[in-house]
């Protein structure tokens, strides 16, 4: 068993809802193993209060959580990561800094929970935090020590095409 520990960052544009609840699960299931982060390239500066709210709700620790820039992470010192996850389409669809240490990319693509307004705001919220649940439950089963780069590549876009997936998930980068 490695002692590794996996750097792993959530991108969106704006940083205050699907890349929060991303960075909150990873940190929650990856159970040390894995240190996650999120950020966005034009953060809205603040994290969205239904996605504190449900994350809250659910036990999840939302201490320090925070939008910010993507440009955080690509200055010296910053973390290494391993796996950088998009959970928007605008994100993907942008050209990212250039990452320290050539991290596995992939495109986990859910519609955006904090555009739906009224009543159904919440139940979108807690739909997208299932979806992103699942996506993190499968990655963590990945022998990550033994699995070859083209064959994590594959599990990756798989990975993104799982239930709740954006029109772009999944597709090649």
């Amino acid at each position: 068993m490695s002692d590794k520990v996996y750097n792993v960052l959530f991108l969106c544009t704006g940083n205050s809802a699907r890349s929060i609840l991303g960075e909150a699960v990873m940190n929650k299931l990856g159970d040390g193993r894995f240190r996650a982060y999120s950020a966005g390239s034009q953060p809205k500066g603040e994290v969205h209060p239904m996605a504190l709210s449900v994350l809250n709700g659910m036990g999840y620790d939302t201490s320090g959580m925070r939008s910010k820039s993507w440009d955080e992470f690509s200055k010296p010192g910053a973390p290494e990561f391993d796996f950088i996850f998009t959970v928007c389409d605008n994100a993907a669809g942008e050209t990212c800094p250039v990452w320290i240490g050539h991290p596995m990319t992939a495109h986990w693509g859910i519609e955006d929970p904090a555009a739906v307004e009224g009543d159904g705001q919440r139940d979108a919220f807690m739909q997208a935090l299932r979806y992103l649940t699942n996506r993190i439950s499968l990655f963590l089963t990945l022998p990550l020590a033994s699995i070859d780069a083209m064959a994590m590549k594959q599990k990756l876009k798989e990975i993104g095409r799982s239930e709740g997936a954006s029109p772009q998930a999944g597709a090649d980068k």
